[in-house]
């Protein structure tokens, strides 16, 4: 048995990932990186439209600060985010952004004088200070008060990730290529390390850590089609769940991004919409601010998918081969724009679709794009329940985001709750509360569990086929767990996903029986573990009998804050379950900064707490005795919801603007 003695075991290698493991390096701690591909393949660098963190360089970001983008963030979640979270990380956003720009990402930037822009359709001259010249800028993004997205290009993702990885070269992290992690090490609610697999020689490996980090990204690849690369599968979330100790959250929270290519699923950034690209029906009409007049083609991403789904329903998508699409037009932006700020999307266009977007209108409708749900954690990004065990990133219900996610907010989070989970692992490595003692020999139990499994797998007869397992799962969660959600189907869904997770335990390996370097191997024990996510998610949207976010129930379209203000919680409790078991963690109204209210899109239908009149009532009488006395915005936001020293001393500073005095 081969084992491997770390501080820090760090699952995952894309910007949270790798945010962790340069944090906790330059703490003086040794750290292990293990990730399927190279870190600079990895999923983060298929982000296109950018970061948000409310710099205010830019003309149309004046006025902008951490309180209007928490607002934002809150609103965008409706209000199913952790506030305490969200004004921790909108707080940090800035630091995180021009640590980044130190570290080598070549933000675009602000250039003095009239420029033009295209708003509503029309185009608008902007002018920039001359002050600003040079300092990062920023685009228009959905549902923001300001242009808070700085970006390069769109292709910030892919900038970020080779600066992360250069930055973990730079700090000598260790980086352990082509290895997956099947299982966790745990023993007396304490969590030791994992067990990984050598994909290509089909060595398991044990890792024993003080701290491990799951920062896999998101379990997208549950759908038949999704924005996310093949490796996002959701293994990360399983191995937590199949632990029996550490708990899930919010796994039914799902988002759909308006603007995938069709047919093979392709992101096409946001900012597309944010340059001014606009969404037209099979008649070329702009349909967008018929439903939201205010925000248009610019509303929170989850109203969006729902309004081009809605008037598809209605006649008006463009019939094809693969089914209904609408149109996303940015030949209004001009070529010059779309080959210096829209490349890879025009790359895209090309590559897979054969057209030119300079010219041509792109076929594009709502496929799912992002996991709010994950691993549920403490503010400090370890689990609630399993101690040394942290996530971070898509992989982590944070809970930042609550049921639907602000577009620029993902890419953000990742080097923000990096930066600060990194401090927060390795204060946990310089205290006594660290250490560990396990014996071998249950390292070896561990790893001689996963062992039989494969065993079995390999060695089974007349089973089941795992790629057609997989394929139904798929398909049962895009017809049935999607955009559009009601009680019949997500039971049909329940009820055969349960039948798929127990027929998965007669799988048979075809095609070869191989150890090593074999695809099939692979796919049979991840599907074993992605019926169980699928499962996680299908069953709390059945259960959640209301309409929050990216969450939309067709039989019950109120958002029922009176009883469904709170976070589903999912565990496995032992391994001959072939359902979660569910419970659910209250969302404390009292100690909100912001109470609950309307977020702005179509019609009002919250079912509102009865909590939420009272802090409302007290929220405004401290914020109107506080301007009184003359109080600052930050002495009023410190009273409503302290929340400064949670954070690790270096990141507490106030963040510096233009016209703002600190």
């Amino acid at each position: 048995m081969k084992i491997i003695y770390t501080d820090v075991l760090i699952v995952g290698g894309g910007l949270a990932g790798l945010r962790v493991a340069t944090g906790v390096r330059e703490r003086g701690h040794d750290t292990v990186v293990l990730t399927l591909v190279p870190p600079k393949r990895s999923h983060s660098a298929a982000a296109q439209g950018g970061m948000q963190a409310s710099l205010a360089n830019s003309k149309m970001g004046e006025g902008d600060n951490e309180d209007v983008h928490f607002s934002d963030t809150i609103k965008g979640s409706d209000w199913g985010a952790d506030q305490m979270v969200a004004r921790m990380f909108t707080h940090c956003a800035p630091k995180a952004i021009r640590e980044l720009a130190h570290w080598g990402v070549p933000w675009s930037r602000v250039h003095r004088g009239d420029h033009t822009s295209i708003i509503n359709a029309k185009k608008v001259t902007i002018s920039e200070k001359d002050e600003a010249h040079g300092l990062i800028t920023a685009r228009d993004f959905g549902g923001t008060k300001k242009w808070r997205t700085c970006y390069t290009s769109d292709g910030t993702g892919h900038s970020m990730l080779y600066a992360m990885d250069n930055k973990a070269h730079e700090d000598n992290v260790e980086i352990h290529e082509r290895l997956e992690a099947v299982s966790l090490i745990h023993e007396n609610g304490r969590c030791c390390g994992a067990i990984a697999r050598n994909l290509m020689s089909g060595e398991l490996v044990a890792y024993v850590a003080k701290a491990t980090t799951i920062a896999t990204g998101g379990y997208g690849r549950i759908y038949s089609v999704s924005t996310n690369a093949i490796i996002c599968q959701g293994i990360g979330q399983a191995i937590a769940l199949e632990t029996g100790v550490a708990t899930l959250g919010n796994m039914e929270a799902i988002q759909f991004h308006p603007t995938a290519i069709v047919p093979v699923g392709i992101l096409t950034t946001e900012g597309c919409r944010g340059d001014g690209g606009l969404l037209l029906d099979k008649d070329g009409y702009r349909f967008m601010p018929d439903y939201e007049p205010d925000k248009k083609e610019l509303a929170s991403r989850d109203v969006v998918s729902r309004r081009m789904t809605e008037h598809m329903r209605k006649g008006k998508g463009v019939k094809s081969r693969y089914g209904d699409h609408l149109w996303l037009d940015i030949t209004i932006l001009g070529r010059e724009h779309i080959e210096k700020n829209l490349r890879e999307v025009k790359e895209i266009c090309e590559n897979f679709l054969g057209i030119d977007p300079a010219v041509d209108w792109i076929p594009v409708r709502p496929t799912q794009h992002y996991s709010m749900g994950g691993i549920r954690t403490k503010y400090t990004g370890e689990s609630q329940t399993l101690k040394g065990l942290y996530s971070c990133g898509e992989a982590a219900c944070w809970d930042m985001h609550g049921f639907n996610r602000l577009g620029g907010n993902s890419v953000s989070e990742t080097v923000v709750s990096g930066m600060l989970v990194a401090e927060y692992i390795s204060d946990f490595l310089d205290s006594d509360e660290s250490d560990i003692t396990i014996d071998t020999k249950n390292v070896e139990k561990f790893l001689k569990i996963e062992q039989d499994k494969i065993d079995t797998l390999l060695s089974k007869e007349n089973g089941e086929d795992a790629y057609e397992l997989r394929r139904r799962m798929e398909e049962i969660m895009m017809e049935k767990v999607g955009i559009f959600r009601n009680g019949d189907d997500l039971q049909d869904a329940v009820t055969e996903l349960e039948e798929l997770l127990k027929r998965s335990k007669n799988i048979e390996v075809f095609r070869s029986k191989s150890r090593a370097s074999n695809p099939a191997l692979e796919n049979a024990y991840r599907t074993q573990k992605m019926i169980k996510i699928a499962l996680t998610v299908a069953y709390g949207a059945l259960l959640r009998t209301e309409s929050r976010g990216a969450h939309s129930r067709e039989d019950h379209p109120k958002r029922d804050d009176a009883n469904w203000l709170k976070r589903t919680i999912m565990s496995w409790g032992d391994e001959s379950d072939t359902m979660p078991t569910v419970s659910y963690e209250e969302i404390d109204i009292s100690t909100m900064e912001l109470p609950p209210g309307f977020r702005g899109y179509g019609k009002d239908l919250t079912q509102h707490h009865c909590d939420t009149k009272v802090r409302q009532e007290v929220v405004d009488k401290m914020k109107e005795e506080l301007e009184s006395k003359g109080a600052s915005r930050f002495e009023i936001q410190n009273e409503l919801m302290p929340f400064l020293d949670k954070l690790p001393k270096k990141y507490r500073g106030r963040n510096e603007r233009f016209g703002e005095d600190i």
